[in-house]
């Protein structure tokens, strides 16, 4: 029975990982898509959200299935429970990666960007911390579920540095205030989609302590 609560375990690791890396690869489509302005890269990272949601829906069959097939003891329960907030969290990131391509499509194709560097960094940071906590989540790795949580203090960082930005050139070029919101609402999704990385990051803590934002539940 072990034995075989094990290879699901394995199953659902896996599923995760490969729903990881569909969120992965539609916010890199989505930001380079805006970087360059390209519609049809806009539409084709939209078009990544259908998949992460079929996804999301496997994965949390799996997760029913264990609970009620395999009886889990205590830290069973801990990771199965953790998965499907993971889950959660992980379809949001996709949302969010849709609705950046979905700014993409509405601004002009000839504009500039000044916050290319920043926004990107952004991204990177916030594909680092949802990778590495999935891989924290696999591995029982408390160290590097924790080094996630600390990763977001940059990303709010960079979200705070480029809103600025924005407000002073709203100011001085009143005429490119709606492209500047629009910029503004691509650096919140980017914010957001860290802050659901660092979500996952403390469920994984959870899953390998018991304790959740330091309260203990299971």
């Amino acid at each position: 029975m072990r034995n075989k609560f094990d290879k699901e375990l394995e199953l659902l690791h896996g599923e995760l990982m490969e729903m990881g890396l569909l969120i992965e690869n539609a916010i890199v489509s989505a930001v380079e898509a805006l970087t360059r302005r390209d519609a049809q890269m806009a539409r084709q990272a939209i078009a990544f959200d259908a998949n992460v949601d079929d996804k999301e829906k496997e994965i949390e069959r799996r997760c029913l299935s264990l609970l009620l097939k395999q009886q889990p003891v205590a830290a069973d329960l801990r990771m199965i429970s953790t998965a499907l907030k993971m889950i959660t969290d992980m379809e949001r990131i996709g949302d969010q990666a849709a609705d950046i391509s979905e700014i993409t499509l509405m601004l002009p194709a000839d504009g500039e960007l000044n916050q290319a560097e920043d926004l990107s960094e952004m991204s990177r940071i916030a594909i680092s911390m949802v990778k590495d906590s999935i891989n924290a989540y696999v591995r029982k790795d408390l160290e590097l579920a924790n080094e996630v949580i600390g990763r977001d203090d940059r990303v709010d960082q960079l979200f705070s540095q480029i809103r600025q930005e924005l407000v002073d050139f709203i100011r001085e070029n009143s005429q490119a205030g709606s492209e500047a919101v629009d910029l503004l609402m691509v650096a919140k999704y980017l914010e957001r989609i860290g802050d659901h990385a660092t979500n996952i990051a403390e469920w994984v803590v959870f899953s390998i302590t018991g304790i959740h934002k330091d309260s203990r539940i299971l």
